[in-house]
């Protein structure tokens, strides 16, 4: 019983913390804030969202991030209340 209620809070305070995931800025953000934050962004997205702002400069706006390969369309509308240039 106690296995299934720790289960259960568990669960509860990981929808919490999702469900509250704060706007990231793409032009600062490091790889681990990129994965913490964006929906679908692991480890190889992360690095190249920040390959990408290094060879091209910043993002102007949160639909740039279409540009970096391996994000598209579908991942953007995902994350796009998610994604901020500026602090």
């Amino acid at each position: 019983m106690k296995g299934t209620m720790r289960l259960v809070v568990a669960m509860y305070l990981a929808g919490i913390s999702s469900a509250f995931a704060g706007p990231v800025n793409i032009n600062t953000a490091d790889a681990e804030t990129l994965q913490r934050e964006l929906k679908g962004v692991g480890e190889a997205r992360a690095a190249a969202i920040i390959q990408d702002r290094q060879a091209n400069g910043p993002f102007e706006s949160p639909e740039d991030i279409v540009r970096v390969d391996g994000i598209g369309e579908v991942l953007f509308e995902q994350n796009k209340d998610n994604i901020k240039i500026k602090d």
